[in-house]
């Protein structure tokens, strides 16, 4: 394959996580088949797929966990502000424990999107210079 076809497939397989906007789970499934369709043709094209999905379910991975640890508070936070089981009362006054939570969880899963969409440009240009980009913090599902 001519270098210059193999560094612009390899760009699209990078850049076609950006599906994920489009459809849900599209950042997994778009360079998964991009990659699957394009892993014969050189190990270039093979290595970045594998890059591109293990990061993109890692990625996926990381955004729950941070879901997951979010979910006990908003129930505490919710339990906390009933007043009277009787009448059910609830009062949704955001004090600063359940405001400066919520700015804490906010900013950390907006900080965990920004460095998905930046890393995701990076690694696309990367691979379209020909270079073998590995993603930080990767964990590698496909070997």
């Amino acid at each position: 394959m001519k270098q210059n076809n193999e560094n612009t497939n390899a760009f699209l397989i990078h850049i076609s996580a950006f599906a994920g906007f489009i459809f849900p789970f599209g950042h997994i499934i778009t360079p998964l088949i991009a990659w699957q369709t394009l892993k014969e043709r050189s190990s270039f094209l093979d290595e970045q797929g594998k890059e591109a999905v293990n990061f993109n379910i890692s990625y996926t991975l990381y955004s729950f966990i941070l879901t997951l640890t979010f979910i006990p508070f908003a129930i505490g936070s919710f339990f906390n502000n009933i007043n009277n089981f009787d009448n059910f009362n609830m009062n949704f006054d955001f004090n600063n424990n359940n405001f400066l939570g919520l700015i804490g969880f906010g900013s950390a899963a907006g900080i965990i999107y920004l460095v998905g969409i930046a890393l995701v440009i990076i690694a696309a240009i990367k691979a379209k210079e020909g270079e073998n980009y590995k993603y930080p913090f990767t964990i590698k599902f496909i070997k």
